[in-house]
């Protein structure tokens, strides 16, 4: 009975667990595939693309704020013509107006004179006409009481002089208060003729001072316009710069995951060491802060740093290096990331690359079969560079290993651990 109650348990202990698996399998996360190399890379070459258009829009952008700032340039210009010629033509319309007011006061003067002029002519008309017709009624301008008066025919003649000439002076007086007259009536109509053509000139003024309103309110107009096209041009720009700066982060950001990418491949497509688990990376160690990577799986350190006697020439010479025999075809890896300065061959040291860490530290890799990179190309710390050979002076697989430090050589196993 007990055992088909542990066994019933189980049962339902197993069944809740297939329930709780079967529930829960629709909401696990698939697994996400990473991103190769390649692929990042086709992503910057389209975000570069994106960002080289971008940077297009922001050219032509700069153009048109150019051409913007241009235009309102020369419709300011225009308009501060403009102002100058409205205020010009106000001064010209107070003087023409005081010019009007002057010649008003000069006709109302000549009608004055004209007036006292008319005034006088009729008088001595008037004093004229009484005289002869006095003179009738007295019967003194008869020419019968003339003759019949006379005294001679020498008196007669004096009488009828006196009466030709009193006439003939009243004659010359009312010509020249006429003539008079005429003079001021025609200065007042030359004065008259005067004000009217001022009065044309003030409304020719007038119009051409509108005209000028006009315009400068149209130049006003076209300035707000230009100033809001200004504004939304600026605005576009700061849209498009942030834009761009967004861009270029994201670039920078995919251009690191794309070193991190490469880097992880590179070491993957290592070839297999026989000295190496699958995986594996060359031996490392920290020396004053700074890791240097072994740069080979090696047999056994076969010649230390420091004098000695040549294995080839017998002399006794300094060693500036460590040699690390390993078997023909085995990888060299960078000991530190770093520029290869060098990658050539010579008659001693055969195939063999330098790398400069970039810090007054470099290295050297002598006696290879063949390298695998060039000079310039940039390599990272533990990246494959060659393969363990015997070219040049050498008498058996080996790599021969330095370290420079401004140019000196020091001894490597003082940053590179070989035990």
């Amino acid at each position: 009975m007990k055992d088909k109650k542990l066994r019933l348990s189980a049962v339902a202990f197993l069944l809740a667990a297939v329930m709780l698996i079967s529930m829960a399998g629709g909401q696990l996360p698939a697994e996400v595939k990473a991103a190769s190399s390649g692929e990042i890379k086709n992503e910057i070459n389209s975000l570069e693309k994106e960002n080289d258009k971008l940077q297009d829009e922001i050219d032509k952008l700069k153009d048109q704020i150019n051409d913007n700032f241009t235009e309102m340039e020369k419709i300011s210009a225009e308009k501060t013509l403009i102002d100058k010629e409205i205020f010009l033509l106000n001064q010209k319309v107070i003087n023409v107006n005081q010019q009007i007011t002057a010649y008003g006061l000069l006709i109302a003067d000549k009608q004055d004179e004209l007036d006292a002029a008319q005034a006088r002519l009729r008088e001595l008309s008037e004093k004229n006409k009484e005289r002869i017709r006095a003179m009738e009624e007295d019967g003194n301008l008869s020419y019968w009481s003339v003759l019949f008066k006379a005294n001679s025919f020498s008196d007669l003649l004096d009488r009828l002089n006196m009466i030709e000439e009193i006439a003939a002076a009243d004659r010359r007086r009312l010509e020249e208060m006429s003539k008079a007259a005429e003079a001021v009536a025609t200065a007042r109509a030359e004065l008259e003729s005067e004000k009217a053509a001022l009065e044309k000139t003030k409304v020719e003024l007038g119009e051409m001072k509108t005209s000028l309103e006009t315009k400068r309110v149209e130049a006003d107009k076209l300035l707000a316009q230009l100033h809001a096209k200004g504004q939304k041009f600026d605005d576009l720009m700061d849209d498009a710069e942030a834009e761009a700066e967004k861009l270029q982060q994201e670039i920078a950001q995919k251009e690191k995951e794309y070193n991190e990418q490469k880097k992880k491949e590179e070491e993957a497509s290592r070839p297999p060491d026989p000295n190496y688990g699958p995986g594996e990376r060359p031996g490392s160690n920290v020396t004053n802060g700074i890791t240097w990577y072994i740069p080979t799986r090696y047999t056994y350190l076969s010649s230390p740093y420091g004098w000695r006697v040549h294995p080839v020439h017998g002399d006794w010479r300094f060693h500036s290096g460590v040699d690390l025999a390993a078997p023909g075809g085995t990888p060299i890896y960078a000991t530190r990331a770093g520029t290869v300065t060098i990658a050539t061959y010579s008659d001693s040291a055969g195939y063999y690359v330098t790398v400069n860490h970039g810090d007054g530290f470099s290295s050297s890799y002598m006696h290879m079969t063949h390298y695998i990179v060039k000079p310039g190309q940039y390599v990272t710390a533990g990246q494959v560079i060659g393969y363990v050979g015997t070219t040049g002076t050498s008498t058996g697989n080996h790599l021969h290993f330095s370290i420079y430090y401004n140019g000196n050589s020091v001894n490597p196993a003082s940053y590179v651990k070989f035990y």
